[in-house]
């Protein structure tokens, strides 16, 4: 008769790595010290900063999320089960989104306000600019009257 003897394999260490281990602590930090390692990259050896650029743009670190999708990413998310409460988380995202599109609309009208101003102005200086060329040229034009 055998008898199975039952050996345990080595124990592997499954530990992450130098790089995946300073990856992750600068994921939990966010993008901010992304950016600082890649500016202190650049300081202490400029190949690093391009790498760790490089490495943030292939691997998409850097897109910008927006609130809207965070929004759209919230509704379509689990139900909790409570009609009622579902109900109501529905129609305070739907006026929360409803109050940020009237705000965004507002910051635009805003801006444009403020740029047909700012236009308005310069047309203003520069039609006052070519009146007085144009008082200065007749002047020059007819000379000093003589009797």
């Amino acid at each position: 008769m055998t008898t199975a003897t039952s050996q345990t394999p080595m124990a592997i260490d499954h530990r992450p790595g130098f790089f995946a281990r300073a990856e992750a602590w600068l994921d939990e930090r966010g993008k901010g010290a992304w950016i600082a390692a890649m500016v202190l990259g650049f300081i202490l050896f400029w190949p690093i900063g391009l790498a760790l650029l490089a490495y943030m743009i292939w691997s998409k670190r850097m897109t910008n999320s927006s609130c809207k999708s965070l929004s759209r990413n919230i509704t379509a998310g689990r139900t909790s089960g409570n009609s009622a409460f579902d109900a109501y988380k529905a129609e305070t995202l739907r006026r929360l989104q409803e109050e940020q599109d009237n705000f965004e609309a507002f910051l635009k009208r805003l801006r444009d306000s403020k740029d047909k101003a700012e236009f308005d102005q310069f047309m203003d200086e520069r039609a006052r600019k070519n009146d007085s060329r144009d008082v200065a040229t007749r002047d020059d034009t007819t000379g000093p009257a003589t009797a």
